[in-house]
């Protein structure tokens, strides 16, 4: 069976996100401030969606600039946190830096497939369905909460279609990580 070591460190992180989605509905239900969490995961996720895809991606060069991608995103996003917006402020910029750094690398990945020598069957492959998810998710994504901060301006139905929209884009995420972890079961075919 083929081994993908990059699939050992998803059930970890799919852990910490169900306890920050549980702190958060926690403290919406309070009536407390969470852009400042949300704000500190997104900039995680982004670090281990980098970290993700330098393990996927085969060219050397470009794992160089993941890798430096990796170190520099987190530390501007999070001086941008702590010190440049304000503390009930989402961090669109920082955060729409981050959607176009995972696209960016996601659309090499499919250029990288493209342009193997031998043809891959990409419905086995678990970082086809991973490099599929985080390139739709972002891309959609981008628009929504880019102008974030501008919200407060928008009538509230605007805001809850936004929020059933991003519903179902982390359940379109979240199924195909779901489908990635598919690929490792191998089904044997019983001739009767």
């Amino acid at each position: 069976m083929r081994e993908f070591p990059y699939l050992r460190y998803f059930p970890a992180f799919l852990f910490i996100t169900i306890i920050i989605e549980t702190i958060g509905l926690y403290q919406w239900d309070k009536n407390d401030h969470t852009t400042r969490m949300y704000n500190f995961f997104t900039t995680f996720e982004f670090f281990f969606y980098l970290h993700l895809l330098s393990m996927i991606i085969q060219s050397k060069l470009v794992k160089k600039i993941l890798f430096w991608s990796m170190m520099i995103y987190p530390v501007i996003a999070c001086l941008n946190i702590m010190f440049i917006i304000p503390e009930d402020r989402f961090h669109s910029i920082t955060y729409s830096v981050g959607c176009l750094l995972i696209v960016t690398f996601c659309v090499y990945y499919f250029y990288e497939v493209l342009r193997f020598p031998k043809s891959v069957n990409l419905s086995k492959e678990p970082a086809f369905w991973i490099c599929s998810a985080l390139l739709f998710f972002y891309c959609c994504t981008f628009p929504i909460y880019g102008p974030a901060n501008y919200y407060n301006k928008y009538p509230t139905l605007i805001i809850q279609n936004f929020t059933s929209i991003v519903s179902l884009l982390n359940f379109f995420l979240y199924t195909l990580f779901f489908i990635a972890f598919l690929c490792r079961i191998q089904i044997r075919k019983f001739i009767l």
